[in-house]
């Protein structure tokens, strides 16, 4: 027998007393301070009960975001309403950073669970193929991930809303377009701009394969190269002006025409109000759908508040608040067969047929299509 097992009679004796002592004392002593509950699975990817997500959100108390500005598809009242509901605090890292550059926050943060580390991204479809090889992401299925009609099968990603370009006109700055090739008249010179780097955001390179797919005539397989070269007839004539437009320089008369989507056009048109007077114009042609996929930082220092937000903006509530800011949710046809879209918010938006011409990539051709145009971009438009 060891030393460690021998045990004399009397030290046997001995514990025995204090036990039954103890027994006894029980229910006269002070609660013992309870043990803290198992936190909820994070590695199989399932839907959390939400009771129990809520606690475990709370108990981290934050959530760090990054990209998300309060006038783009109605960010500032979905981040308020998510914030004062759930009483978690938010650290909004740049709101005008592009895809790439929240794929780059996380990478440069990996070994960081500091103020820098973004828990949430919402970037352009094509980059989820970059995000998920480089492991940037963790997977997890929100409640109503059935009725998500563009997802990863695994759960790493999820669309949550989607829009298309417009032509955001200053009206008596320059005519009115109807089609993509209207920019190239000589009464735009010096007038158009995009709303983002071709580099970096995912609504120009979108804008770049619109605008290819009208030349085109619908060729998906051509839109990327014809697009490049649409641009650069538009570089070369003094059409286009190279900065990235946005509420400000619009009001300041500074970018007549903007390509933009049709969610940020139409809030821009509500917000100045007149002043100025904006039009809104769906191409006739090349009228491309672009969704916004959702995703969890596969290093996010809140990784329950991360899931929790996700929970809320994929709801019924937070779809609706997409709509509120003109951006179609992705589960908009599922809301409106059960009747839970308010019938206010269906009569702001545009006709139904403009929505009807627009075309959806897959993945794969948004991938494609990212890649030729990103790598081609300076050379091709700017000859460098």
């Amino acid at each position: 027998m060891s030393k460690k097992s021998q045990f004399s009679r009397r030290q046997f004796l001995q514990v025995s007393a204090l036990a039954g002592g103890a027994a006894l004392l029980a229910g006269c002593a002070p609660a013992a301070t309870p043990t803290p509950e198992a936190l909820p699975d994070l590695t199989s990817g399932n839907t959390i009960p939400l009771d129990d997500l809520v606690k475990a959100a709370q108990t981290e108390g934050n959530l760090t975001t990054i990209a998300l500005p309060h006038d783009w598809a109605n960010y500032g009242e979905i981040l308020s309403t998510f914030s004062s509901k759930y009483n978690i605090k938010l650290n909004e890292l740049n709101p005008d950073a592009g895809s790439s550059d929240e794929l780059e926050a996380i990478r440069a943060n990996k070994d960081s669970k500091g103020p820098q580390a973004p828990d949430v991204i919402d970037i352009g479809v094509g980059h989820t193929v970059t995000a998920m090889k480089d492991g940037l992401l963790a997977k997890y299925k929100v409640a109503t991930w059935d009725t998500i009609d563009m997802k990863d099968p695994d759960g790493y990603w999820w669309a949550e809303y989607y829009g298309v370009l417009t032509f955001e006109v200053i009206k008596g700055e320059v005519p009115t377009p109807t089609d993509w090739e209207d920019l190239l008249k000589p009464e735009y010179k010096g007038k158009v701009a995009m709303a983002g780097d071709v580099l970096k955001s995912n609504e120009s390179v979108m804008t770049v394969y619109a605008s290819g797919l009208s030349r085109a005539g619908g060729d998906k397989t051509k839109a990327a190269e014809m697009g490049l070269q649409f641009w650069k007839e538009m570089n070369e004539s003094g059409n286009f002006i190279p900065v990235i437009a946005d509420q400000g320089k619009i009001a300041q008369g500074e970018t007549p025409c903007t390509v933009e989507w049709d969610y940020l056009s139409l809030a821009n048109r509500d917000a100045l109000a007149g002043n100025p007077e904006l039009e809104i114009v769906v191409p006739k042609t090349g009228v491309v759908a672009g969704p916004y996929a959702g995703g969890i930082s596969a290093y996010a220092p809140h990784p329950y508040a991360a899931r929790l937000w996700w929970e809320f903006v994929m709801s019924d509530e937070g779809q609706n608040l997409y709509l509120k800011g003109y951006a179609h949710p992705i589960r908009f046809n599922d809301m409106v067969k059960r009747g839970v879209v308010p019938q206010e918010l269906l009569d702001k938006l545009p006709p139904a047929e403009d929505y009807e011409r627009a075309v959806f990539l897959t993945v794969d051709e948004l991938t494609e299509a990212k890649t030729y145009i990103t790598e081609n971009w300076r050379k091709v438009v700017f000859g460098e």
